[in-house]
């Protein structure tokens, strides 16, 4: 009947991996994970509309705030703020974004190592090249703030290659930083993780097996074999391992991986983030003019670099959702969860100018640090030297077992849209291994005219596919990032 033919086995008591949603009274739903999406994110787009559910575009009435040196600084929430009071650090700040989509434009997205420059930029890190092509000190802040929110991790972490190579993924910098028309434009409706709950529902949820954390993987004989930390075995033909590559070291593998994908597990760590949302009894800074969204370059007083409007579509549960990244990240994990609020209140205080901030209704937060199946987030981070010496392993099948995951993406690399992509051309690999698919669709790009018109290949197709053929089974099991 093909009824067994596909498996997910989910680590967590729930599906969704860092697509999470959380349902109360208080709160209604709240994405404490992946969340936002863009117009240009065409295949997560499509599956949202393959599955029935709504999209909704961030609130972004009223002006954006930048908060320094207790200066607050008001702009139009259609780009990236520039500093139109100052032209020369507004004209610093411009040309080393251009400057940054002209040199990504040098390689291919799916293999950025394949660059004249590969090595150079792999060598030295984001700050490096930040302090060298900036003089100004408020167009350096800022790009050390871009950097810490985009890639959750602090300049000096990552490589320059690792940085435009993000970037370029998420189609340029006026795209990833962008409220309007950007990476943050809009939010499905009732949450993210309903997405992993309809596909879950799509396949059956039969084949869907929770609190199912594996902890070894045998390819020695015909059959691929896992074994889960609550002693069940499964066997199958082919696997496709969805989770973050750091927390694939964790597994046993026999025979041994070869060495040079085991050394790159070992040097492909997470970012680091919380994300914390603080309720209020009315929107008080929509009757400010402000639409909720900020950049905080305070670093010694407050805590949260980026904040946006987390209200409901129709303006219910006002909230101010905001991002603790890299270094503010970890100043965070040293306070308690009562004094983490506290701070935040505080300095929503001073950021949106009103007293009504220190007085919530209600406080969320979700520290990703300590997701023992995620490890951090938003995504993997790349640290000098990594992408040049280990990238193209990255998504390299190892005999019968493929990978999957935002972090195999070779589009919106750290972001759902990139998780999309790359479940979907794993299960092409697998289709092709198959001898189902041809090897020319394999990396075939979904492309779609309207986001309501199906492609050739969708996730839908490739698990009717899947699970209309009785010869060959696999584990799977699909994880999306931010």
């Amino acid at each position: 009947s093909g009824v067994n033919n596909i498996l997910v086995l989910e680590a967590n008591k729930r599906v969704g991996g860092r697509l999470y949603t959380k349902r109360d009274e208080k709160v209604k739903w709240v994405d404490l994970g992946g969340a936002y999406i863009g117009p240009n994110q065409e295949n997560i787009r499509r599956i949202a509309s393959e599955l029935g559910v709504d999209i909704y575009k961030v609130h972004v009435d009223g002006y954006l705030l930048d908060y320094d040196e207790g200066k607050r600084t008001a702009f139009e929430a259609d780009g990236i703020p520039y500093h139109a009071n100052n032209f020369l650090e507004s004209f610093e700040l411009q040309r080393f974004f251009q400057k940054l989509d002209e040199m990504g434009s040098k390689f291919p997205a799916e293999a950025p190592w394949r660059c004249p420059y590969s090595e150079e930029w792999d060598r030295i890190t984001f700050k490096e090249f930040i302090d060298k092509s900036l003089w100004t000190k408020k167009a350096r802040k800022m790009a050390y703030l871009m950097a810490n929110d985009i890639l959750t991790a602090a300049p000096h972490e990552v490589s320059l290659l690792f940085a435009l190579w993000y970037i370029k993924m998420g189609k340029g910098t006026n795209s990833i930083f962008s409220n309007v028309n950007g990476a943050q434009d809009s939010k499905f409706d009732g949450g993210s993780m309903q997405i992993c709950e309809k596909l879950a529902e799509a396949i059956g949820n039969h084949r869907v097996q929770l609190n199912k954390a594996i902890y070894s993987v045998d390819q020695t004989s015909s059959y691929v074999s896992v074994k889960t930390v609550d002693c069940f075995e499964y066997k199958a033909r082919y696997i496709i391992l969805s989770f973050a590559p750091c927390m694939q070291a964790k597994i046993h593998y026999s025979p041994p991986l070869p060495p040079l994908r085991n050394q790159m597990l070992q040097r492909f760590p997470m970012g680091s983030v919380i994300k914390c949302i603080v309720y209020y009894e009315t929107a008080f800074w929509r009757e400010k003019g402000y639409c909720g969204a900020a950049t905080d370059e305070d670093f010694d007083n407050h805590l949260l670099s980026i904040t946006l409007d987390d209200s409901k579509r129709d303006g219910s549960y006002p909230a101010i959702i905001g991002f603790a990244t890299a270094t503010r990240n970890r100043q965070l994990c040293e306070l308690s969860r009562e004094e983490r609020k506290i701070r935040i209140c505080e300095s929503f205080a001073e950021l949106f100018d009103s007293q009504e901030a220190l007085w919530p209704v209600h406080y969320e937060e979700y520290d990703w640090n300590c997701d023992q199946y995620a490890g951090g987030g938003y995504t993997g981070i790349c640290p000098p030297g990594f992408l040049t010496e280990f990238g193209k392993i990255i998504r390299k099948p190892v005999r019968n077992m493929y990978f999957a995951g935002t972090e195999t993406a070779t589009e919106w690399f750290g972001y759902m849209e990139g998780g999309v992509q790359a479940g979907e051309r794993a299960a092409r690999e697998v289709l092709h291994a198959m001898k189902v698919t041809p090897v020319r669709e394999v990396w075939k790009q979904s492309k779609v005219a309207k986001i309501e018109k199906k492609s050739l290949f969708s996730l839908t197709d490739i698990m009717k596919q899947l699970t209309l053929r009785n010869s060959v089974k696999y584990v799977s099991s699909f994880v999306f990032g931010k």
